[in-house]
């Protein structure tokens, strides 16, 4: 269950990670501000659901 976590987690935040840097690169390039918006609701959500789990990994493996 642990790694199952610890796996979903890890992905979770590359998947923050990915949403931020789009973000950044549509605010950079003086993109969409609808865009970069969009993308940056996004990249909260995706932040709720990685510490989620996160706190559920450390919850579980003690």
């Amino acid at each position: 269950m642990v790694s199952v976590l610890s796996t979903l987690a890890v992905i979770a935040m590359a998947a923050v990670a990915i949403v931020l840097i789009l973000g950044l690169w549509n605010m950079m390039k003086a993109g969409s501000a609808n865009r970069s918006q969009k993308l940056m609701r996004l990249r909260v959500a995706t932040q709720a659901i990685a510490v989620v789990l996160i706190v559920a990994a450390i919850y579980f493996a003690s």
